[in-house]
């Protein structure tokens, strides 16, 4: 009996664990993104910046967020970008229009994140409906998700920004199973446009493979790391290729109780978190 409360008790505590944290340490504010703009500015480095918000904030508060850092103005890096999230803005041409003038006005872009499946669509005909008056929006591609390869191709020819992530959601399609080859598979057909790629990915060897075959091919692209994961290893490889680092910043109260939850989802990450500082190799 004692051992089975003992456990209860662990197990609430692993799930009130996220939102505590939030309380205790929320994402950067304003200031914080100008401190942390003005840090990457110096060492060369473009910066994404995208709000979190708590499931509960109304559009127009997530618009006002948006609209604050965008007013930091110079304190950010040229060619910065504003990641937003079209579910939480309920999908609202209105917001999206309004962010994609504010942004442009200080000489950034938007490009809208990836979400679940069930958003796929709406969010990429958000995009494309931006395109014509602001060319530099931008989209994230799973590589994960079958869909995706017919969706490179819909943007292929685009002006628009295009990054590669392996995944949150499941494909409901199902799955290869090697993630892997499916991400070289999505960044092979988007080899040779002339818009930028974005590679997002921690994994060291994945990174060089990719980069290495968008250089190939003449493709401007990027290496963009998400802040607080490790990235010693994959900056390593962009600098080995000549191919310029963005980091993406997350601000905003639903930050860090999605950061801590995906922490407590992986306890490997403390071993990929190791291997990051002292330089190891992955294994093969």
């Amino acid at each position: 009996m004692r051992s089975s409360a003992f456990w209860r008790g662990l197990s609430r505590l692993r799930y009130a664990l996220p939102d505590h944290a939030g309380r205790l340490f929320p994402g950067p504010d304003a200031d914080g993104l100008a401190r942390i703009g003005r840090c990457l500015d110096r060492r060369g480095w473009a910066m994404t910046i995208g709000f979190f918000d708590t499931g509960s904030d109304r559009p127009e508060a997530i618009v006002a967020a948006y609209e604050a850092a965008m007013a930091l103005g110079g304190a950010l890096p040229e060619q910065g970008r504003f990641a937003i999230k079209a579910p939480p803005l309920g999908f609202g041409e209105a917001h999206f229009l309004r962010l994609a003038e504010r942004a442009a006005g200080h000489g950034h872009a938007l490009i809208f994140d990836a979400h679940g499946p069930e958003d796929a669509d709406r969010t990429l005909e958000a995009v494309e409906r931006l395109l014509p008056v602001f060319p530099d929006t931008g989209c994230v591609l799973p590589a994960r998700w079958r869909r995706s390869r017919a969706d490179a191709l819909r943007f292929r020819d685009s002006m628009a920004p295009v990054r590669i992530v392996k995944g949150e959601w499941p494909d409901p399609a199902g799955e290869s199973g090697d993630r892997d080859e499916d991400y070289l598979a999505l960044v092979a057909l988007l080899a040779g446009r002339a818009a930028p790629v974005g590679v997002a990915t921690h994994k060291p060897a994945l990174a060089e493979r990719a980069l290495s075959m968008l250089r190939a091919a003449g493709t401007p692209c990027e290496l963009e790391q998400i802040r607080g994961l490790p990235r010693r290893r994959t900056v390593a490889a962009a600098r080995r290729l000549g191919v310029p680092v963005r980091l993406y910043v997350p601000f905003g109260p639903g930050w860090t109780p999605y950061a801590v939850e995906a922490a407590l989802a992986r306890p490997y990450m403390l071993r990929w978190m190791a291997r990051d500082m002292l330089g190891l190799r992955d294994p093969r």
